[in-house]
């Protein structure tokens, strides 16, 4: 994850203003494994920015990802999850709860399912996201 420092500079070499909302977007996503919607993350910043919009924040998650410092994952709901780790990793989504998490940190396997993907179809593959779908051990304790 980038230091506030270092996300500065990214943000001014891309000709964007470096603002608070902005920071805090990024650190909200940076410090926490959890992968929330735009509203989520806006719950979540408003007792510290009560006058920051929904706008603001999505804006500010459209040009950190437009400057590659965070992922967009589309995980099949209604709204798009964030994920400041942009590395290639693998996610788990609970079906009952709505949890999304990182798994597989090694991306041994995905390098090798993607080399058999390749070999079979013939395509060139240039990017990937792995999502995994199920019940986490708090829902799995429900039923």
């Amino acid at each position: 994850m980038l230091t506030s420092q270092e996300l500065t500079n990214m943000l001014r070499e891309h000709g964007y203003k470096v603002t608070p909302q902005r920071l805090a977007v990024y650190e909200a996503l940076a410090n926490e494994i959890w992968h929330p919607n735009a509203e989520m993350l806006y719950k979540k910043l408003q007792p510290k920015f009560p006058a920051m919009s929904f706008a603001t924040v999505y804006k500010s998650i459209e040009i950190l990802h437009a400057i590659n410092v965070i992922r967009v994952l589309n995980i099949g709901e209604d709204s798009y999850r964030y994920d400041a780790n942009i590395t290639e990793h693998c996610h788990l989504h609970c079906q009952q709860c709505g949890r999304v998490e990182d798994a597989m940190p090694d991306g041994a396997a995905a390098d090798n399912l993607t080399q058999l993907v390749e070999a079979s179809s013939g395509y060139a593959i240039n990017t990937r996201q792995f999502f995994f779908y199920g019940l986490c051990p708090e829902c799995r304790k429900v039923h």
